[in-house]
């Protein structure tokens, strides 16, 4: 495994005329990001991890002062899972000017997350752009529990970047949480409302009858998790899994949900 500090480093020695899969993450890794780079070790006889904390993306200072850090773990996670090649690079060498820190999308997709973190995706598609703009990949693993923002990276790659997506599905752990590197923040009663709630939302998508008993039985699950101690649902919607528009059937519905546990935000989707 080879760790550069920096991107022209890794573009005088790395050859990217062969299929490199990439995957960035901000560090604090767990059984998540192992799936993605698994299904690039799969795919690509090449893989490039990245440890980037994006502050573009943040729209709360203390939610980016807060975020878990533990990169001496994350090399060893990566050096066991014989990655190629990790990129740790620096803030001034990712963003070069103040106008690269964000990428406006349009205002039809300001829904859900885009809609409650101003800026957030803003930041995300900013931090992607100067990526995939200095690093030649061919191949970007992304995991399907943050599906809103696999949906705008696609839409904002589709005419720029010559690369092909894979979406890597939600690992969940024993209890059917969806890892996060946010769970670390959360004690045992909190992980176990987690667990109620993923619980009662897999279970609506594995067995609806008809979509006015979905639109029925979410509004009961709305009641029933807001009923939680210490819980506040943002916002808890179901949408077309093609276009993230409110239209849907029983064949493409997707249930998109955002909750705070304490100080915590959690998101999730079914």
């Amino acid at each position: 495994m080879i760790i550069f500090k920096s991107i022209n480093k890794l573009n005088k020695e790395v050859n990217f005329k062969a299929p490199i899969g990439f995957i960035p993450t901000m560090g604090s890794l767990h059984k998540g990001h192992i799936s993605l780079i698994k299904s690039s070790k799969k795919k690509c006889p090449k893989t490039l991890v990245s440890i980037f904390i994006n502050p573009s993306q943040f729209n709360k200072k203390s939610d980016y002062k807060n975020y878990p850090k533990n990169l001496k773990k994350d090399i060893l996670i990566l050096k066991k899972l014989n990655v190629d090649y990790v990129l740790l690079p620096k803030l001034n060498e990712i963003y070069k000017s103040k106008k690269d820190k964000k990428i406006n999308f349009k205002k039809k997709d300001k829904i859900m997350c885009a809609q409650f973190r101003p800026g957030h995706f803003e930041g995300v598609l900013a931090v992607i752009n100067q990526f995939l703009k200095n690093i030649k990949v061919s191949y970007l693993f992304l995991g399907e529990k943050d599906y809103q923002q696999f949906f705008l990276i696609k839409k904002f790659i589709k005419n720029k970047f010559n690369i092909k997506i894979f979406l890597c599905k939600t690992i969940r752990d024993n209890n059917k949480v969806a890892l996060s590197s946010r769970n670390i923040l959360l004690g045992k009663k909190d992980l176990y409302k987690s667990s109620f709630i993923a619980k009662l939302l897999l279970k609506l998508k594995k067995y609806p009858k008809n979509i006015f008993t979905l639109k029925n039985e979410i509004r009961k699950i709305k009641v029933k998790i807001n009923n939680l101690k210490n819980v506040k649902i943002e916002y808890l919607e179901i949408r077309n899994k093609n276009n993230l528009s409110k239209r849907y059937t029983l064949k493409n519905f997707k249930i998109f949900l955002a909750y705070y546990i304490k100080n915590v935000r959690l998101i999730d989707n079914y």
